[in-house]
């Protein structure tokens, strides 16, 4: 009985914990390895996202991981918004990744350092359609060193 019961509850546990890592809201989430940590500006994260419901709102986010031997406090990324065959839309972000003190912002883990940050907020796409998201480095060094990958992240935000 004992057995039984012990089985349960791992089964439970596991269960648990395997539903609720799971977002369904994400309609993309992913993330692009920079080769030798070194992320160049020809080195383009994208996605392409098809939009059904263009009443909905979406958050878009920038996802990056650096190495706590990365050289800045700060970065500056270019993102690039278009409807499929259209003219595309540019904006250039810059985020914070230290403190004054040098404390990352980012969770870490070992010597990674992670962030999700926020591009466009409560966003509504003009219409129903593909769309294609890009984000470019643009710090002044080419290749920017310690950058362990980068990745973009749309969720569709539920009322």
């Amino acid at each position: 009985m004992n057995n039984l019961k012990a089985f349960l509850l791992l089964a439970t546990g596991i269960t648990i914990t395997l539903f609720s890592g799971c977002d369904t809201n994400n309609i993309i989430d992913n993330n692009i390895s920079m080769p030798s940590r070194n992320w160049s500006y020809v080195n383009k994260v994208k996605a392409v996202v098809e939009i059904t419901e263009p009443a909905k709102s979406y958050n878009i986010y920038f996802k990056l991981r650096h190495t706590a031997d990365y050289g800045y406090s700060n970065i500056f990324v270019l993102f690039h918004l278009r409807e499929l065959g259209q003219k595309r839309e540019s904006r250039r972000y810059e985020y914070r990744l230290a403190q004054p003190d040098g404390q990352w912002n980012g969770s870490g883990s070992g010597n990674l350092y992670t962030y999700t940050l926020p591009l466009l907020t409560n966003y509504k796409f003009p219409k129903a359609g593909k769309y294609e998201l890009e984000i470019e480095q643009n710090m002044r060094d080419n290749p920017l060193k310690e950058i362990s990958d980068a990745g973009i992240k749309v969720s569709a935000i539920v009322p």
